[in-house]
């Protein structure tokens, strides 16, 4: 019987996204990856990282790595806010923090309305590396992004040391 409602929970999870804004753009994330939204909370920096890895939050307990999506997609900074929100999501097996903008809506977009992510500008492989569709909802379009894809296995176990060493660290205090 478990297995059945496991399943149910699973297919109302189908085709659902959470969209957020970065720049102009609007994009979406597959539902099943997202842990948690939190509000915008103190980052540690951590050393010798790539610029758009803002660092470390504590939460509750867990160190959990930061990045800033405008920043991992080469687009200007921007002001954090009130707006500012970070998705926590699971990439392969480390929870990692998504800083955005602000958050748009919890979309459904079926199967048949995501397109291939078309090739844009030739040489410009940024946004098709991170971009597995595109979901058309009505008149507009949001880009899907693969969450495996925004950290490279390097920069994921350098940031999974970090995170052991800060726990540990948390543990000790």
């Amino acid at each position: 019987m478990e297995d059945m409602e496991t399943k149910e929970d699973l297919d109302t999870q189908k085709g659902k996204y959470v969209t957020f804004q970065s720049g102009s753009e609007y994009y979406g994330i597959k539902i099943q990856y997202v842990n948690e939204i939190i509000v915008f909370q103190e980052i540690t920096p951590v050393p010798e990282t790539e610029e758009y890895i803002k660092g470390l939050i504590n939460l509750r307990g867990k160190i959990i790595p930061a990045i800033d999506v405008r920043l991992r997609f080469k687009q200007e900074e921007f002001e954090y806010n009130d707006r500012t929100c970070i998705i926590v999501i699971q990439v392969k097996s480390t929870c990692v923090g998504l800083i955005v903008e602000k958050i748009a809506e919890v979309v459904e977009i079926p199967d048949e309305d995501i397109l291939p992510p078309p090739n844009l500008v030739q040489g410009d492989k940024t946004s098709k590396r991170y971009v597995y569709g595109i979901g058309k909802i009505g008149d507009s379009v949001k880009l899907l992004l693969d969450p495996d894809k925004l950290l490279n296995d390097e920069e994921l176990s350098k940031l999974e040391s970090f995170s052991e060493k800060r726990e540990l660290e948390s543990v000790k205090e």
